[in-house]
C-alpha cells in the first residue's frame, strides 16, 4: 500500500486567526470550504485538484518551522507572482549562490521558476512552475 495514491494537504498554525483569514481568503484568494474555528478547529480552504490548506489557531506553534510548509504548482509563476503582489503579498528576496531572485522574488532554475512568500505567522509557501 503506501500513501502514493492519497491526496495530501498542508496544515498551518496561526497566532491570529483574523490575520490568517485576511491572508488566505483575501490575499491568496482561497475559498473557505469549512470553518470549524468557533469550536477550536481548523478553517479549511479549498485549492485546486481537490487539495487544500487547513489553518488553526495555536499561538504556541505558529511560525516555528523554517522550511517551506506548502508548495503551489502553478502554470505561470510570473503571472501568479504579479497577481499576488497586486493583492499585497510580499515575496522573499534571496542573493545566494545558486539561488538569486529577480526584483519581484522569482528564481529561475534554467526554466523552472520558484518564488517564496510568507504568511502573517512566517510560514513559508512557494510557487513552483
Amino acid at each position: 500500500m503506501g500513501l502514493g495514491d492519497y491526496a495530501v494537504g498542508a496544515t498551518m498554525a496561526t497566532a491570529d486567526l483574523d490575520k490568517a483569514k485576511e491572508f488566505y481568503g483575501e490575499k491568496l484568494g482561497l475559498k473557505v470550504e469549512k470553518d470549524n474555528s468557533a469550536d477550536g478547529g481548523p478553517i479549511i480552504y479549498r485549492a485546486g485538484k481537490g487539495t487544500g490548506v487547513a489553518v488553526y489557531e495555536s499561538p504556541d506553534h505558529a511560525g516555528k518551522c523554517t522550511a517551506t510548509m506548502a508548495g503551489w504548482d502553478v502554470d505561470d509563476v510570473d503571472k501568479v507572482v504579479d497577481e499576488l503582489i497586486a493583492n499585497g503579498v510580499t515575496f522573499e528576496q534571496y542573493d545566494e549562490e545558486g539561488m538569486k531572485t529577480d526584483d519581484r522574488g522569482v528564481i529561475d532554475f534554467d526554466g523552472f521558476k520558484v518564488a517564496f512568500f510568507r504568511d502573517p505567522d512566517g510560514n513559508t509557501h512557494s510557487l513552483n512552475g
